[in-house]
């Protein structure tokens, strides 16, 4: 494989490799993706919006620079955003491949960084030299301003070009509560929802604070995801529960989606139906994961040995998916967050499904809602239609 370089969300000759239940492979434009659904099935994006989350800096008490790239905090409430896990780097930027990075300047608790308008302070080392609990100082709405002001979109050495703002956030971007963008959701634009609502495919989105792909050390690289923090809505769960009842397939867009609704359903406190409300993803997916809601993953192209690849060894055995990046490389897809996509449907053997004995009507009822005459589960046409969402969300929350 080779890596994408252009900040291109949606090329023209982006690819898709359709990998079924079988282990079959196709080679196929990633324009047909709407194909592989079926009427009933349901599409779940991760909405969350992609911070500013590297901020270069200075560490007083030696006086060299850092880079300090945000990587996780407890939840997603806008007001809880002193206390992050982070990552540092020594001087240097994107244009460094990040294995290549120099250390920081070993830091120790209580030692102070000047972050442009932030002040920081390091609360603890999480067990290597360039993980740190810090704290940031001031009020939210000062430390949501500092972000804003003096953050980059984090980026690495494969795309030279600086990245903006709009080239990490996706379409259906709504809270700025990610670290890096959920960049299986570029295939998603309006017209795509809309082609897919008419095929009876319904959509639906939850938000989780998509983390740090890559620290550039190996050591570091294996503790990843890190724990991120999700929230799924009540008319998801109830999405969910709808597309299951009526035999509809779930497709994750995105291995943080897939991470946010296994965990929510590992534990449910009932075997029937996925909770809704905040939650913390603290496990990590793979071969001895029994899936339990989703059926089929949406993904960018990952190497093995990621933690994304692992991810996938959830959905099929090693001998699919040595052939899938077989052909994934023998063909030349790209990689990285602004490559070629995957279609991965989950070997039946691999799942342990949740049982939907709920009909719809029950469950909204236990949700406080009332069915109407379109599905809660279907895409909204006058939204879909509207490309004026963002401004109606907050950046800052």
């Amino acid at each position: 494989m080779r890596p994408a370089s252009v900040p291109v969300q949606r090329p023209r000759d982006a690819r898709l490799l359709a990998i079924d239940a079988d282990g079959t492979l196709r080679d196929l434009p990633r324009r047909e993706l709407a194909s592989l659904l079926r009427p009933g099935d349901l599409v779940v994006a991760n909405d969350a919006a992609t911070l500013p989350a590297s901020l270069p800096g200075v560490h007083p008490r030696t006086g060299e620079r850092v880079e300090v790239r945000l990587a996780a905090r407890a939840s997603l409430a806008p007001d809880d955003v002193r206390a992050f896990t982070a990552v540092l780097f020594g001087a240097g930027d994107h244009r460094t491949p990040t294995e290549q990075r120099p250390l920081p300047p070993r830091v120790m608790a209580g030692d102070a960084l000047d972050l442009g308008p932030l002040a920081a302070t390091v609360v603890r080392e999480l067990g290597h030299p360039r993980l740190v609990e810090l704290s940031l100082h001031g009020t939210p709405d000062a430390v949501w301003a500092g972000i804003a002001a003096h953050g980059r979109p984090v980026q690495y050495a494969h795309v030279t070009e600086p990245l903006a703002l709009w080239d990490v956030w996706t379409s259906v971007a709504a809270r700025a509560v990610a670290f890096e963008p959920p960049s299986a959701g570029f295939v998603l634009d309006w017209a795509w929802l809309h082609a897919i609502a008419e095929r009876g495919v319904g959509f639906a989105t939850l938000t989780h604070a998509a983390g740090l792909s890559s620290t550039g050390d190996a050591a570091l690289d294996a503790r990843l995801p890190l724990d991120e923090a999700y929230e799924i809505p009540c008319a998801t769960a109830e999405a969910l529960a709808a597309a299951r009842a009526h035999g509809g397939r779930v497709i994750a867009v995105g291995t943080t989606v897939v991470r946010a609704l296994e965990h929510a359903a590992a534990r449910a406190a009932h075997d029937d139906r996925l909770p809704a409300g905040p939650g913390l993803a603290t496990q990590r997916l793979g071969p001895g994961t029994r899936l339990r809601v989703v059926d089929a993953i949406v993904s960018g192209t990952h190497e093995p040995g990621t933690s994304h690849h692992a991810l996938l060894q959830a959905f099929a055995s090693d001998a699919v998916l040595e052939r899938a990046d077989a052909a994934l490389e023998r063909l030349g897809y790209r990689t990285h967050e602004f490559g070629d996509s995957i279609w991965l449907e989950a070997d039946p053997a691999r799942r342990q499904p949740l049982r939907s004995n709920l009909n719809t009507a029950t469950l909204a009822s236990r949700f406080g809602q009332r069915r109407t005459t379109r599905p809660s589960w279907m895409p909204n046409e006058s939204r879909m239609r509207s490309p004026s969402l963002r401004a109606s969300t907050s950046k800052s929350a």
